[in-house]
């Protein structure tokens, strides 16, 4: 009765000790820091930005273009990079797990052995014992389980979770870039192809320039110098085509690999006119506010303060002594005297013990006290770059805006002034057929007028880049794999063939909730 009474008194001692256990949890508990957000944005007076809320979920529609939408489509089921960043998810659920296993006893193993064993005769225990041949056998399981007093495990599994929510909001940026990257690079070739055909088309009317002036040099009634001025026009203005054409095919090879592709011409998937994409005269930005819970970037610089400030706690509990409990039960016989190897079952052979431990490093307080201050200074890190990133996330979306804002401006001054050289060299092609202008009036308005065409081809361009950029800034985009799967099908099948991963491969899985769930959960299996 005695014996049993003991029992019941060690199992509510163990229920004591776990209990306080799971009361304390060294280290802080992360708060969002203090950031400078503007109340709005520098260009709220200009009657084309609007504040009211819009989805950015697809927001490279307002170009109306579905060569560009089928482009993004594309991009988004076959980037590697993007695929990488979804395999990272899994990695980083794949930790948590293994965060979470430290809640459960640490060591857990079953051991066995069978062992035949020869003495020496002439060793010390030849005096006390005849017996120098015997085999031996044993069978049993011991374990090791570290509590969490100091919620060491509780804090790293709170690190696990940040690192986690950390590693889809990479996804997401990596998302919101890729498609920022696509129709950029789409742009660029739409605004390489406008641009070489009004080289082309120049080049085109200045051959026709040169076949007057050399006309008119045969007649008698123009000198060489008309001739030779035509040729070098025409010949700088051909010679623009190369670069323009460098231009289109490295813009193209961008593309290319953004689709998955190796670099190649995509002539099928550039079908249509070649237009550059024409942007909305107005833009929504909502509030500076917003770029909080839009960009993904902002998010994980957030999430990695959280992720650093639990293990602030990870790192004090070596500051105070580590309670442990050990224990291991089998059965072990041996062929000496009357006992045999077949009696190792019998209850009689059984063997075990269980008992609690403690370890305290109380030597090198020093050592452990500078790796605390080590891990809060990072902390402190990334809470100012946190604070940062939001500084950041501010300036691009101001530094779009302004660039979209003046680059329509600056494209209605260049469509008056490109009409106005246009006039102008037909006016001086007509006075020069007349005999009353020279050529060199011709020469420069011709001049002028591919100038012209060219700046705001290139305007025209800029303004979608820059729309681009301010949707890129704002963080848009990354919503179109909410209630998708971040790993594609096929690579998870090829990961399952090779490696058991369980229910990780889930989305339900691997997507948590928007916040850290509790520290204690069930293993992972």
């Amino acid at each position: 009765m005695r014996r049993y009474l003991s029992l019941d008194r060690r199992v509510i001692l163990l229920a004591g000790v776990l209990a306080v256990g799971g009361c304390t949890k060294l280290g802080p508990d992360y708060a969002r820091p203090e950031v400078a957000t503007s109340a709005n944005w520098l260009e709220i007076g200009d009657t084309r930005v609007k504040t009211r809320a819009e989805d950015p979920r697809y927001w490279w529609k307002v170009f109306k273009d579905p060569v560009l939408d089928k482009l993004i489509d594309t991009a988004y089921r076959q980037n590697l990079t993007l695929r990488t960043a979804g395999v990272r998810v899994l990695e980083a659920r794949a930790q948590l797990g293994i965060a979470i296993g430290d809640l459960y006893p640490q060591a857990q193993q079953a051991f066995g052995a069978v062992q035949y064993n020869r003495l020496s005769e002439r060793a010390v225990q030849g005096a006390f014992s005849r017996i120098f041949n015997y085999t031996q056998s044993q069978l049993g399981l011991s374990a090791s389980w570290e509590l969490d007093f100091w919620g060491r495990f509780r804090r790293a599994v709170e690190s696990a979770d940040f690192s986690l929510l950390g590693a889809i909001a990479d996804y997401d940026n990596t998302l919101v870039s890729l498609i920022a990257d696509v129709a950029s690079n789409y742009v660029l070739i739409r605004t390489a192809e406008k641009r070489l055909a009004i080289a082309r088309r120049n080049v085109e009317t200045q051959r026709e320039s040169l076949r007057i002036a050399e006309a008119r040099f045969q007649g008698g009634t123009t000198s060489q110098r008309d001739v030779e001025q035509a040729r070098t026009v025409l010949a700088s203005t051909e010679a623009t085509i190369p670069a323009l054409e460098i231009l289109s095919r490295q813009a193209g090879n961008a593309l290319s690999v953004l689709l998955g592709l190796p670099p190649k011409r995509l002539d099928g998937w550039l079908t249509g006119a070649s237009e550059i994409p024409v942007a909305p005269p107005y833009v929504a930005v909502g509030i500076p506010a917003d770029l909080l819970r839009r960009r993904p970037d902002v998010r994980l610089a957030e999430f990695q303060a959280a992720t650093q400030s639990a293990r602030i706690g990870v790192a004090k509990a070596d500051l105070y002594p580590a309670f442990s409990l050990t224990g291991q039960f089998g059965v072990l016989a041996a062929d000496v005297r009357q006992t045999s190897l077949s009696e190792m079952f019998d209850w009689r052979s059984r063997f075990g013990s269980v008992g609690p431990t403690v370890r305290w490093n109380i030597l090198n307080y020093g050592q452990i006290t500078n790796q605390v201050r080590t891990e809060d200074a990072r902390f402190q890190e990334l809470l100012i770059q946190y604070q940062n990133a939001v500084l950041a996330a501010q300036r691009e979306v101001e530094d779009n805006l302004i660039a979209f804002l003046k680059s329509l401006d600056r494209a209605r001054f260049l469509a008056e002034s490109t009409e106005a050289a246009a006039r102008s060299l037909n006016l001086a092609i007509l006075q020069y057929r007349q005999g009353i202008t020279d050529f060199t009036t011709v020469l420069t308005a011709q001049q002028a007028l591919l100038t012209e065409q060219d700046t705001l081809a290139t305007t025209l361009g800029d303004i979608a880049r820059a729309l681009i950029g301010v949707y890129r800034a704002l963080g848009g985009g990354w919503e179109i794999r909410e209630g998708k799967d971040l790993v594609p099908e096929s690579v998870k099948r090829v990961m399952a063939e090779r490696t058991d991963w369980g229910r990780i491969l889930s989305p339900a899985a691997y997507l948590p909730p928007p916040s850290p769930r509790s520290s204690v959960r069930p293993p992972d299996w």
